[in-house]
């Protein structure tokens, strides 16, 4: 394991992510204020508790999945299609280093950045709602997983976009509505039967459901569904990531 070219790759995309300070951190975090702002305080008046736990509260997890989904496919989206675009890509195809060592630096990066957003809106979450986490550590385990995972997904959209349009329209087109139809600020049992159904081939619901639970002890689906749908996803992402290493594709061409 190179060592010096994962921590040299990391090292660099995260100082990237300070020099646009603003961009990277503030504004999603800005972002989901106003989420809550609109869900907690308008609907919130409308719908009082969700399974015994009052709207506002309900739908932190959903809100700080939300925007730790999409920031994760964005940032490791963004950080390898900039490279490819330039050409600096061969660079690393042509040293010494793995494709796991490559896609551990910049995944590891993209997965830093979001989980800091994640931790920032969490407090943040604190000024709108009293919270108490039934389970800190598996939600800190968790948030981490999930920004592993879907910075994969990223990094694969970032490899296979052949322009800017293209990097931004599959988290726009795809990964919003399955965030947003996910149960983020729902349960799943408030839908009619054949949309629960629909929801149950969602992915990111597994995911939503299991943070909710760290937070307060409840779940959409059984834990052990959530956590083989993790593993699933995560493994089928690292599969598609070694194939096109192993072929060239999309970065030789």
């Amino acid at each position: 394991m190179n060592l010096y070219a994962i921590t040299a790759i990391y090292r660099f995309e995260m100082a990237r992510t300070f020099r646009t300070l603003v961009q990277s951190i503030i504004s999603p975090v800005i972002s989901t204020v106003l989420y809550f702002i609109v869900f907690g305080a308008a609907i919130g008046s409308g719908i009082q508790t969700i399974d015994n736990i009052h709207y506002s509260a309900f739908i932190v997890p959903g809100l700080i999945m939300l925007t730790v989904l999409m920031q994760s496919v964005a940032n490791a989206s963004f950080g390898i299609y900039f490279p490819k675009f330039l050409g600096t890509i061969y660079e690393h195809l042509s040293a010494p280093v793995s494709f796991l060592e490559i896609t551990i630096g910049y995944v590891g990066a993209a997965a830093t950045k979001s989980f800091i957003i994640g931790m920032i809106i969490l407090a943040t979450s604190f000024l709108f709602v009293p919270l108490n986490i039934s389970h800190p550590v598996w939600m800190l385990v968790l948030l981490i997983i999930n920004c592993i995972t879907f910075s994969l997904l990223g990094f694969i959209i970032g490899i296979l976009s052949n322009n800017f349009e293209q990097l931004n329209l599959v988290p726009m087109l795809i990964i919003t509505p399955l965030v947003f139809l996910g149960g983020s600020f729902y349960a799943i049992e408030m839908l009619p039967s054949f949309w629960q159904t629909v929801t149950l081939f969602n992915p990111v619901m597994y995911l939503i459901s299991v943070f909710r639970w760290a937070f307060f002890d409840v779940a959409d689906v059984p834990l052990i569904y959530s956590f083989l749908a993790t593993l699933v996803f995560s493994l089928i992402c690292i599969s598609v990531i070694f194939w096109i290493f192993k072929t060239g594709y999309k970065l030789k061409s």
